[in-house]
């Protein structure tokens, strides 16, 4: 899914990083040099501009904003965290007890898509995004009842610990004033949006506007960003309706109001067709990143929505396509190495699969009218707790591995494609040994599948008797997106668990991602996808009231864990931290992690530049250095 937000990283240090890359074909086209499209395989179809708010949390809206967006930093494919100089520049200015600053300078000169220069007060609205105090203060609403922006970057330790924003008399420098040391201080920073736009939307304007107006905009924003730091602000909470809502299209044409494409990245989108493709041109104003590859550029990059698999695969074959970047099945991957003038690299990241059982209702819902959760796993009484336990001890991860993984890795590898055994570190990362040998999944990984299967219906059989192989005892409805993988990974669960009682439900979703809050649902399996690295990464995911706790998960000695995770720390004391969190995440049956992504990127032998990396935006990280 990625399943991305104020931070998403879901892992603190890479390590033992495979990455091997095998030229198919090296053959070059003749007319190769001619060409500035590069059309991009996404197995999900866009859902919104916008992937800040819970509901459009998705890899491919995030890809498209990183294109389309440039701040202080990005990561490179080890991943290093590269400062963006050609943005601008931050260091820390304050560090004493219980008083910590950090400030963010723009460089002068940058401007937005449409000219308007670019200052820190386009940094501002980060600060509306991710600080619960600010949002209540200006009237917007309490974020744990529903706030007027329907932000994911609330809950976050940013919000945990922010006193304070500071704007420089010159306007360019924006300092945030933190109440301790923050160890992801560096990933914290805010970043740009165009508050101009936002402000014309708000007068109800449908068209770029002249220079002088949009100053004026954005000098209107910073007094609404100040009145909103003493009281209530009308235009603010309109704003917070069009922040939330306007940018959530799918169809974009001559008639959308060009303000929400307003951009200071590489590239600006300018149209798409609802669930085929998503086209973006180069932003001929860009100066805020890295330079694009000046001697024979990429001019326009396109989005085309098409299915994991064969389709994906047969399209790059064609030429329909000229980057494949995805979770094929072993037919797929046979087919995409035999593929002629194609380069295939496989890659470990850091995404990772998982599985997670529902408590309660999500910690994000606040509609009044939804109905409480009333599933099989409701509530921490014994009986939902040994039901959960029951379904995760019959879910087969490795039979899942050996057929839906193993194929993507190099035969000398194999031994990479392992079953994940902790929701906080990868495999092989400093810690993950110490944290597998005492979290508990022991349980989950001791003995064989059939013995395992065989506690699971022991457990079901306490409370419902007559129980027993193939009696469908405690249906499931399970949430997965429609894919030929997950179909695949779905029925494997279903099969299993149904020798210990359970009717799985074995129809996916292709708007999984909008679901994840959705209380009909008992099961949901899809995966994390860390655009950061980053101590405190997974605290959104377990946290009683985390952005991305879509479950009704609580338990206070989880938020203790995590929440200590919030400062500064050992190492040592960091993975006594996660193992704690892990322990009790486990122990509490709530989910279980599946396995570590590898990623295969097949591509164009004519097109240079991509270096895949573990992060999202795995493949696109250095798009300015693609070309034919």
């Amino acid at each position: 899914m990625k399943a991305k937000r104020t931070l998403r990283a879901v892992a603190v240090i890479a390590a033992g990083l495979l990455s091997t890359s095998t030229a198919v074909s090296v053959a070059t086209s003749a007319s190769a040099a001619a060409r500035s499209t590069v059309i991009v395989n996404e197995t999900s179809a866009m859902t919104s501009l916008n992937s800040g708010t819970p509901d459009t949390n998705l890899v491919t809206n995030s890809d498209i904003g990183y294109l389309t967006g440039a701040g202080f930093w990005y990561y490179d494919n080890k991943p290093n965290l590269i400062r963006n100089t050609t943005f601008g520049t931050y260091k820390i200015t304050k560090n004493v007890a219980n008083d910590f600053e950090v400030s963010y300078t723009v460089n002068k000169g940058l401007v937005w898509s449409d000219g308007t220069p670019i200052t820190g007060v386009d940094l501002l609205l980060s600060h509306i995004l991710g600080s619960s105090d600010y949002s209540k203060k200006a009237g917007l609403g309490d974020p744990n009842d529903g706030a007027a922006f329907n932000s994911g970057g609330y809950g976050s330790p940013y919000d945990s610990h922010i006193k304070g924003v500071s704007l420089s008399d010159d306007k360019y420098t924006v300092t945030l004033k933190y109440d301790s040391f923050q160890p992801d201080w560096a990933i914290f920073g805010p970043g740009p949006a165009p508050v101009h736009a936002l402000e014309l939307m708000v007068d109800g304007k449908t068209k770029l506007q002249s220079a002088a107006v949009n100053l004026a905009a954005k000098a209107q924003f910073l007094t609404d960003f100040n009145a909103g730091l003493n009281g209530s602000v009308k235009r603010l909470k309109t704003m917070g309706d069009i922040w939330s809502n306007d940018y959530n299209i799918q169809t974009i044409d001559s008639k959308t109001n060009p303000l929400l494409l307003v951009s200071n990245g590489g590239f600006i989108v300018q149209s798409a067709v609802a669930n085929q493709s998503v086209t973006l041109v180069r932003n001929p104003k860009y100066n805020s990143g890295p330079k694009l590859y000046s001697a024979n550029p990429i001019n326009k990059v396109i989005f085309s929505f098409v299915t994991d698999g064969s389709p994906a695969a047969q399209a790059l074959g064609n030429g329909e396509i000229d980057v494949y970047d995805g979770q094929p099945d072993t037919a797929t991957f046979q087919q995409l190495k035999g593929l002629s003038g194609v380069t295939v690299s496989t890659d470990t990241t850091m995404t990772y699969e998982h599985i997670d059982l529902r408590v309660g209702n999500s910690a994000q819902s606040t509609d009044p009218n939804e109905p409480a959760y009333d599933g099989p796993f409701k509530g921490n009484g014994q009986k939902a707790r040994d039901l959960r336990k029951a379904f995760l001890l019959a879910v087969p991860r490795q039979a899942i591995v050996n057929k839906f993984v193993a194929q993507a890795y190099d035969p000398a590898n194999q031994a990479d494609a392992t079953v994940m055994n902790s929701h906080f570190l990868l495999p092989g990362q400093a810690g993950y040994s110490t944290v597998t040998a005492a979290n508990g999944s022991f349980t989950y990984r001791n003995g064989t599948q059939a013995q395992r299967t065989a506690q699971a219906l022991a457990l079901v059989k306490k409370w419902y008797p007559s129980a027993s192989a193939g009696s469908k005892t405690v249906p499931i409805k399970m949430l997965f997106k429609n894919n030929s993988r997950r179909i695949g990974e779905n029925l494997l669960i279903g099969n299993e668990a149904a020798k210990a009682g359970f009717d799985v439900s074995n129809v996916g979703n292709a708007a999984w991602s909008k679901k994840l809050d959705d209380p009909s649902y008992d099961v949901a399996m899809f995966a994390w996808a860390p655009s950061a690295v980053s101590q405190t990464g997974s605290n959104a995911n377990y946290q009683s009231d985390g952005s991305n706790n879509h479950y009704g998960w609580n338990d206070a000695d989880v938020d203790a864990a995590t929440h200590a995770l919030e400062g500064l720390l050992s190492p040592a004391q960091v993975t006594a931290k996660y193992l704690a969190a892990d322990k009790q995440v486990i122990g509490n049956a709530w989910s279980l992690p599946l396995y570590q992504w590898p990623q295969v990127s097949a591509y164009s032998s004519d097109l240079k530049g991509i270096k895949p990396g573990p992060l999202v935006p795995n493949l696109l990280w250095n798009y300015w250095e693609w070309h034919f």
